[in-house]
């Protein structure tokens, strides 16, 4: 009996420890990433498109004047002239 009886401590125990690294890892990915600077972030128009699918990205905003194009299908998007508005 006392033998049962450590063995259930031992997998509560186990349990416990499982399920509080479980919940700190999900809890890391739930969580926000802090805002960037106000300086860093510049307005752009940029339309890019997936030349294997067609599907169409309209980025806003970007660190850069001209960002890396996003990648779609494992492959770079190409850049397209935006449409007037």
């Amino acid at each position: 009996m006392l033998g049962f009886l450590f063995k259930l401590v031992i997998a509560v125990a186990v349990f416990v420890f499982i399920m509080r690294i479980g919940m700190v890892m999900i809890g890391g990915l739930a969580r926000p990433h802090p805002p960037p600077d106000p300086g860093e972030i510049r307005r752009v128009n940029l339309r890019y498109r997936c030349s294997i699918c067609l599907t169409e990205v309209k980025m806003v905003q970007a660190t850069e004047e001209l960002p890396v194009p996003p990648r779609h299908c494992q492959e770079d998007m190409d850049l397209v002239a935006p449409r007037f508005e």
